[in-house]
């Protein structure tokens, strides 16, 4: 005898647990389903206790089946599978194309997202879904399109596309009324905005300082983020001098947010850039039209 319909546990606990056992992680099914990795956990367990059994295993690192979890996934998934389809149907193609990009979180909140806006408006039809992560994510595996990279050549993949390289200058908002910085002593009494993030050298004032041949520079004070846009974001609310990437503060150095700030000599040097990578040998027509898109904002960028 089959349970009542009021009986059965919401679609949503059940989508949730499908989700996890067709990656075997939370944290894909987290993304598939565009939920925190804590929102699919709760609907699991929430999903359990309406069952009143166990349907997985949480290991280190690795979630298994118990024989209950396994059933009901066989049934579950063949189920909603046959529901997506039918669902498709009836519902009949949006017209809209969805393209997923990645990009580290420094590129999409001051270079990517400020330019997004037209693209989306000369292409009404594309859709596009912007994941902000700085780990290397594998793009086929993870069903991801493109990927904006950073690091040197070497350490790009087979078929990495360059976009443009990084310099970096003193920049700050202009109630701070700084222009130029020519010794130690400019620096007494304003604060300084440092990142803390992935050590990278060119980054650091420190690194900075060596490039003037200045030693023993006493600044009012530091303030540290571990996020690069946070530090930006920090510069443009003239809370202190910071070390722009030129690529990523161009924008605001352009319509006046940020102001460029001279120094007696270049700062350090570095061979990063940014790269382009696609998943597929044959990109589908809307992935090269972003492509296209980003190779325009790329070179506006190198001139």
């Amino acid at each position: 005898m089959s349970l009542p319909l009021v009986r059965l546990p919401s679609l949503d606990l059940v989508r949730g647990f499908v989700a996890v056992g067709r990656r075997m992680s939370v944290t894909l099914a987290a993304r598939d389903l565009c939920l925190t990795q804590s929102a699919v956990s709760r609907q699991v367990q929430a999903l359990e206790d309406a069952l009143g059994v166990k349907l997985l295993v949480r290991g280190y690192r690795s979630i298994a089946f118990t024989p209950e979890g396994e059933r009901l996934f066989r049934a579950a998934d063949g189920a909603l599978a046959q529901l997506q389809d039918v669902i498709h149907a009836v519902k009949g193609p949006s017209g809209r194309r969805l393209v997923t990009l990645t990009s580290t979180a420094g590129l999409t909140g001051l270079w990517l997202i400020e330019r997004l806006g037209a693209f989306l408006q000369a292409h009404p039809d594309i859709e596009v879904r912007v994941s902000a992560n700085d780990r290397a994510v594998d793009l086929a595996a993870e069903g991801i399109d493109l990927a904006i990279r950073y690091g040197a050549r070497e350490a790009m993949p087979r078929g990495a596309e360059y976009l443009f390289g990084e310099s970096v200058l003193p920049v700050a908002h202009p109630s701070l009324r700084v222009k130029a910085l020519a010794s130690p002593a400019d620096l007494e009494h304003h604060t300084l905005l440092q990142f803390d993030g992935p050590y990278r050298p060119w980054l650091q004032w420190g690194e900075w300082f060596a490039s003037q041949g200045w030693d023993e520079v006493r600044p009012k004070a530091v303030l540290r983020f571990n996020q690069y846009d946070q530090l930006v974001h920090a510069a443009v609310a003239g809370q202190g001098i910071a070390l722009g990437r030129r690529p990523l503060v161009a924008a605001m150095l352009a319509d006046g947010r940020l102001r460029a700030i001279s120094a007696p000599r270049p700062g350090p040097t570095t061979d990063y850039a940014y790269w382009l990578l696609h998943a597929h040998p044959e990109p589908a027509p809307e992935v090269v039209h972003v492509m296209r898109w980003i190779r325009d904002e790329a070179a506006l960028v190198r001139e």
